[in-house]
């Protein structure tokens, strides 16, 4: 079993330390039993804000996801109807990487 960081405790505190008056918006999320990598990035979007590009290219590259998430990000495609290029806007990762998704897991 691998050990993952508990994230939900990270950003507690780092609420609770730095920006209070966030604590209301995130609430919802951190409210959850367990955050999914989704949870995550929103999370970090509304604690931090947006980055610059510099920041987002850096990043994007050490990112990962697992299955979970994959396959929540091809139902969103699916819910709302999006092509490969403006999923990959939305959440700012590569076509290839979604046509890879899709081959290996909506055979």
């Amino acid at each position: 079993m691998i050990n993952t960081p508990n994230y939900k405790k990270i950003y507690i505190d780092i609420l609770d330390q730095k920006y209070p008056q966030k604590i209301s918006t995130c609430q919802r999320i951190l409210n959850k039993q367990k955050l999914s990598t989704l949870d995550i990035i929103a999370l970090n979007k509304i604690i931090f804000g947006e980055q610059d590009r510099e920041s987002v290219t850096f990043n994007q590259r050490h990112r990962s996801y697992c299955e979970k998430t994959i396959i929540e990000i091809l139902d969103y495609q699916k819910k709302y109807n999006l092509n490969n290029t403006q999923i990959a806007l939305h959440f700012k990762m590569s076509r290839n990487s979604l046509t890879k998704w899709k081959k290996k897991y909506l055979v």
